[in-house]
């Protein structure tokens, strides 16, 4: 349905409208027809005509929606676009592990020196490479917070960015697979600097065409300082990664290092901005405000969530995949073994399927504990997605985890290890999730619901969900150590009886908090009564007197 246009008051105008709160925004045409709703004209012009001009009619098909700003030609609402860079980042950043899952182990080798001489270096790489994906994303958030619309140019721009990213999980096996090697990290910095490269032609072609912009960009008469900043912004990144691949030539684990500062780079910038206030005074400078450094810079929720989404939902594709590959029996191999039973070749891979079962039960819950949290969340601020990173990262590990508790023979060395290493994994991500809450409720009233604050009862609910996994997880590694006997099965079985944790936790919860009101019920009249003989010895005392 059409809608009615941005209305700002026309010049010579009551200059009460001056902000951009202040614009008179018509309200939506119903649907399916109905009486237009007219414009008025006292002392009010449309806001495209400040920005663009006159605006031509676009062809039938293309919604006319006014996002701030006018429109010309085909020009296309970015929310599909969106989704699919979400999607294809989030599966990108998850397909990392796989390099580090499928390494190959030897039964008889021990686990703990093969983490040392293989695994190490690949977990390594693969957690700062996940950090670098998820730095290029929400580069990629803050990018499309500044540009609104979309048009062929942009959708095709993005496209080409989408295939580098697509190319960075190849880089990452040549790097993980020869880390001392130039070639691996010097393709990883030559993908990632074209990547920013892209995203300064965006930006530039955006500005080029303002009716694209945000609205706040679009009315602003400092757009040309605004697109400066953005680009300064955005190819710090790239100058970092060029820096590493010079070293590479020189030196591969100083290359390494310079590529993990891009992780920090926010923070190092916020850290240089303060130590040059402190030295030459506060400068006060024109920001956009969802185009900065600081950590409390809003970044898109809904993206959040939906990169979050793809991952969990990645992560868990990946068990079965490992039971598809690997637990099938061969036909001939039934016959002759197994007389043609399919069953009964089936049943030897019964910790197979446990473990499988056991995994997705863990991923499946530590997502309802993410939905649970961001279900409170009202604004998500750049220090909570780089916690939120962080854990994603480490559920991305979780196939590694499942491949490693089922990898090895009953009872040995071994196979405590690799439960040990599922904890910790566990215990790790579900414990930067509690992060993730501590962070939101420093700043509870501008990231919180307001019933999810300190002190309530869904505080307490909150509080014990994200608990639960870090207690399961750090008591399980410490029966590692004490009981002798402790098993794959027995972890497994524990994955697949905490759902039933949670229930029993919330009715714990429930019980403790009817007590405490109860208790306070029963005190609250012996307070008053206090304050009521308090005040008659008052009176009393007054009226001796």
């Amino acid at each position: 349905a059409p809608l009615r246009k941005p209305l700002v008051p026309a010049a010579g105008a009551s200059e009460g409208g001056a902000g951009l709160t202040d614009w008179a925004v018509g309200a939506d045409k119903m649907a399916g027809g109905g009486p237009e709703i007219e414009e008025e004209a006292s002392g009010l012009v449309p806001a495209e005509s400040l920005c663009f001009g006159p605006r031509s009619s676009p062809p039938s098909g293309v919604t006319q929606t006014h996002g701030g700003g006018g429109r010309r030609g085909t020009e296309q609402s970015s929310h599909r676009l969106l989704a699919y860079s979400d999607a294809l980042i989030s599966i990108v950043a998850t397909v990392m592990i796989l390099p580090v899952s499928h390494a190959k182990i030897r039964a008889d080798q021990e686990l703990e020196e093969s983490l040392q001489q293989l695994l190490t270096t690949k977990i390594a790489v693969y957690i700062m490479t996940f950090l670098i994906v998820t730095v290029a994303w929400a580069s990629h958030i803050r990018l499309f917070q500044v540009i609104e619309q979309i048009d062929d140019v942009l959708a095709l721009l993005n496209l080409a960015c989408m295939m580098l990213i697509t190319f960075l999980p190849y880089t990452f096996s040549l790097m993980a697979s020869f880390p001392d090697d130039t070639l691996g990290i010097l393709s990883f910095c030559v993908c990632a600097i074209i990547i920013g490269l892209i995203q300064a032609i965006i930006v530039i072609y955006g500005f080029h065409r303002p009716y694209l912009l945000n609205a706040h960009i679009c009315a602003s008469e400092e757009q040309i300082s605004y697109k400066y900043q953005i680009l300064k912004m955005i190819l710090q990144a790239p100058a970092l990664f060029l820096l590493a691949g010079i070293l590479s030539f020189i030196y591969c684990p100083m290359a390494y290092a310079v590529l993990a500062l891009v992780i920090f780079l926010p923070y190092l910038s916020q850290c240089a901005q303060w130590c040059r206030n402190k030295i030459k005074g506060p400068k006060e400078l024109r920001r956009v405000p969802f185009y900065t450094f600081h950590p409390n810079e809003p970044l898109s929720k809904e993206r959040v969530e939906a990169f979050s989404d793809g991952v969990f939902a990645i992560v868990a594709t990946l068990l079965i995949l490992d039971i598809c590959e690997d637990n099938v029996p061969d036909r001939k191999e039934v016959v002759e073994k197994f007389n043609g039973k399919l069953i009964e070749a089936l049943s030897e891979y019964g910790p197979e399927f446990l473990a499988y079962f056991g995994s997705f039960v863990t991923v499946g819950l530590l997502w309802f504990v993410h939905h649970s949290l961001f279900l409170y969340i009202t604004k998500s601020t750049r220090l909570m997605g780089l916690l939120n990173t962080v854990s994603l990262a480490f559920i991305g590990g979780l196939p590694l985890a499942f491949r490693l508790t089922h990898e090895f023979a009953s009872n040995s060395r071994n196979e405590l290890e690799a439960i040990q290493i599922s904890c910790v994994i566990i215990f790790l991500a579900s414990l930067f999730q509690f992060a993730i809450w501590a962070v939101a409720l420093y700043n509870e009233k501008e990231t919180l619901h307001h019933h999810i604050w300190y002190g309530g009862r869904e505080h307490a609910f909150m509080f014990a969900k994200l608990s639960l996994y870090p207690s399961v997880a750090f008591v399980t590694f410490c029966l590692t150590y004490i009981l002798s006997k402790f098993s794959t099965e027995i972890f497994h079985m524990m994955q697949i009886i905490v759902p039933f944790a949670f229930v029993l936790l919330r009715i714990i919860v429930q019980i403790v908090l009817a007590i405490l009101t109860w208790l306070f019920t029963r005190l609250k009249p012996r307070t008053s009564i206090l304050k009521e003989d308090d005040n008659s010895i008052i009176s009393i005392n007054e009226n001796t007197s």
